[in-house]
């Protein structure tokens, strides 16, 4: 049974993967640009803006550059409509995207590292806003970080006033993962390097720090000292301590909210405490208790460290609550879920089809491109994918009928909003993600109306589950 209720976790992450032609050439997000700076041409406020560029005097090369932009306009402004759309067009070419929506209530802060030091820009801070995030690799020099953020608030009653203020950012610093690891070798330096799966690599994590354990438990969510993002499914954490500490790492959702559970741990001078994340559990450095921990003696914690706490009578991803759930299906039920499982699994496997013969078309193209001496892109023979497009589109709407049908049932036995948020969370990073950016390079190599009309309609399935999500974590838990 439990296989069944985690069907989506499964069959969603068979997609085949296919080998991307341009892999190797990183790019800009191109709509997000060109959107923001729509914003900031017909809407921004011509006060209220900030621009600065550094570049080293002896390459020439931008080290730092800020546009920082207010803006007012009308919900229904072409520009600000396609706020959204942009983003997730862009979205494959991002190594973190991420959305907030009002009555979130956590803040949000963007580290920015220069050559300088570094200074920490407050985004979002109050949870009447919305925020649009998307980080990526800067093209052109691979040390730095591309930062493109839009938060905006709704003015007025909604009924009577459309209006909308908000500020656009555009920031480009060091990448934090690559400026931090020139102090490593400082005695002083207290280090966290973690690793996570696939399926939760686009989550970040919040470091907060105290001098006691008493003083650790007595911060709010939003006293974190640091936000770290995951990028190649890898985040590191490194601050330099005078004397022992006590920390905190808790990961932040895609849609901005904060994970139920933490670990507490101690922050020791010249220690590194490493950490693998999985969907639900974690594997930590069984050394580091050892080294710094109770059986040290060192400890700076009066419980077990390090340890995982529940914030909540039911943690969001509890095991335990969905053993228990299991426990309560009918025999009628169960079989239910199993024809819709039969039913899902083809979807996904005829979804597979389609993907590998995307893959098949490269690696045919590919050889004829080489036996022919064709170099680069411009020249070369691509494949074109029409047909395969209709049938993507086709099979898309299918397993959505299908998944919903799922849902219904799901809901209908009363399952837990921990399982429901797993299912709709892997939904979103396997199926959906992953086929948009294998649309991506898809239109890459033939950028059809086909192909546009394919990839505009799974972005817009991306949204609709993106949003029935955000409803299951804003219920309350009684």
């Amino acid at each position: 049974m439990k296989r069944i209720i985690f069907l989506l976790l499964i069959a969603c992450s068979t997609l085949t993967t296919f080998a991307d032609p341009f892999a190797d050439q990183p790019k800009r997000p191109e709509k997000v640009i060109a959107n923001l700076n729509a914003i900031i041409n017909l809407h921004g406020h011509k006060a209220g803006q900030s621009f600065a560029i550094n570049r080293n005097p002896n390459t020439n090369i931008i080290e730092s550059s800020e546009k920082i932009a207010t803006f007012s306009c009308f919900t229904y402004d072409a520009s600000f409509e396609t706020i959204a759309e942009s983003f997730m067009a862009d979205e494959p070419l991002c190594y973190q995207i991420l959305h907030m929506v009002p009555g979130n209530t956590e803040s949000f802060k963007l580290k920015v590292v220069t050559n300088e030091g570094s200074k920490t820009i407050v985004l979002r801070s109050k949870k009447e806003q919305e925020m649009w995030l998307m980080c990526t690799k800067n093209p052109e020099n691979p040390q730095l970080r591309d930062a493109y953020a839009i938060v905006w608030e709704e003015m007025g009653d909604d009924d009577v006033n459309f209006e909308v203020e908000g500020t656009v950012y555009m920031i480009t610093s060091l990448r934090p993962d690559i400026y931090e690891k020139s102090a490593e070798s400082n005695k002083r330096m207290f280090k966290i390097e973690g690793r996570v799966d696939a399926n939760i690599a686009d989550s970040l994590y919040n470091i907060y720090i105290a001098d006691s354990r008493d003083a650790l438990y007595a911060l709010d969510d939003d006293d974190y000292v640091a936000c770290v993002p995951v990028v190649n499914k890898r985040f590191e954490f490194q601050t330099e301590l005078d004397h022992p500490m006590v920390g905190r790492l808790r990961c932040i959702f895609p849609d901005g909210s904060l994970c139920s559970a933490w670990i507490d741990l101690d922050f020791v001078p010249g220690e590194t405490y490493r950490i693998t994340v999985h969907n639900g559990y974690y594997d930590e450095d069984r050394d580091y208790e050892r080294r710094v921990g109770r059986q040290s003696g060192r400890s700076l914690l009066v419980t077990d460290t390090p340890r995982m706490v529940d914030a909540d009578t039911m943690a969001v991803g509890s095991d335990n609550e969905m053993d228990q759930w299991v426990k309560t299906i009918s025999p009628e039920q169960e079989m239910r879920f199993e024809m819709k499982e039969k039913v899902l699994e083809s979807d996904i496997k005829a979804l597979q089809g389609i993907y590998e013969q995307v893959g098949e078309q490269f690696s045919e193209a590919q050889d004829f491109n080489k036996k022919m001496g064709i170099v680069g892109v411009g020249n070369a023979w691509t494949p074109h994918f029409d047909s395969l497009y209709e049938q993507i589109v086709t099979l898309n709407k299918k397993m959505d009928a299908d998944i919903q049908d799922f849902l219904k049932e799901a809901k209908a036995a009363h399952m837990p909003s921990s399982g429901l948020i797993k299912l709709y969370g892997n939904m979103l990073g396997e199926a959906y993600s992953e086929q948009n950016k294998k649309l991506t390079v898809m239109l890459l190599a033939d950028p059809s109306k086909k192909g546009k009309k394919a990839q505009k309609y799974v972005q817009k399935l991306m949204e609709k589950y993106m949003e029935e999500m955000n409803k299951v974590v804003d219920e309350p838990k009684w």
